[in-house]
């Protein structure tokens, strides 16, 4: 049996990369950092080192409500703390009063900079503070570069990982059941909304999942999937639990209030 057949088409590349830290581990006995995986793969990667016991998987992104993550796996007895990981912070301020920034405002200067997502972790804004998790090996390429966010001049300096303003995702879970696991289904439930809307909604390219526009309503969610909606709010796919007697699909979503 293929390990590819419990996965998507699309998430191939993605497990033959976490297949193949796997076998550097088992074969030079020693540990792996990762880039920093977004919740799908972090569920995707733990699935597949499962409960090995001459292996520890562990994930961090630099405080415990991080929603990017890099992963180690390494040895058991090899010793895993936060100063193992290949992660900094970058903090900058901006004056509220005159400029907003979002989040896709620094997330769309750094990729202008040629940076690949994979090498950023959260971005924090909170109090006129903007923080940056991101990978070291970038970290003085990005302080330098990263000068002016739209025409506000900023300067980055380097924080610790306890200087993280963290931010309290307040997440609203539920356990319900669908009839299938099919996108519109299951956006039609978390949302309370009628299916068609829900259709309507992903034909119109208002839906996101796992930060990539998902068009077609039959796409199938898996557990560790997040949804965004647009206007409406994030959401998640926790687990899914089951059948039920009635054959729906018993399922543990989260809202994001």
């Amino acid at each position: 049996m293929s390990i590819y057949q419990h996965f998507r088409a699309e998430e191939q590349a993605f497990i033959d990369q976490a297949l193949d830290w796997k076998e550097q581990v088992e074969t030079h006995y020693k540990m792996v950092v990762t880039d920093f995986l977004n919740p799908r793969e972090q569920t995707i990667f733990q699935s597949i080192i499962g409960k090995q016991s001459d292996l520890q998987l562990h994930f961090f992104g630099g405080y415990d409500q991080a929603e990017r993550k890099q992963a180690i796996l390494a040895p058991f007895y090899e010793q895993v703390d936060e100063d193992s990981y290949n992660m900094t912070v970058l903090e900058g301020a901006y004056h509220q009063k005159f400029v907003s920034l979002s989040h896709r405002d620094v997330l769309g200067t750094l990729m202008s900079l040629g940076i690949q997502r994979k090498k950023i972790g959260d971005l924090i804004l909170k109090d006129g503070i903007f923080q940056i998790i991101l990978a070291k090996e970038i970290s003085v390429f990005v302080q330098m570069q990263l000068t002016k966010i739209k025409n506000t001049s900023i300067q980055l300096k380097e924080e610790p990982f306890t200087s993280i303003r963290k931010t309290e995702h307040d997440w609203e879970e539920k356990d319900t059941t669908v009839s299938s696991t099919r996108l519109d289904v299951v956006i039609k439930e978390i949302y309370q909304m009628g299916r068609q809307k829900a259709q309507e909604f992903i034909k119109k390219e208002a839906v996101k999942v796992n930060y990539r526009v998902v068009s077609d309503p039959s796409f199938v969610v898996e557990p560790g999937d997040l949804i965004s909606l647009r206007k409406k709010g994030r959401s998640k796919v926790i687990d899914i639990l089951g059948e039920t007697k009635k054959q729906k699909y018993l399922i543990r979503v989260a809202k994001l209030k």
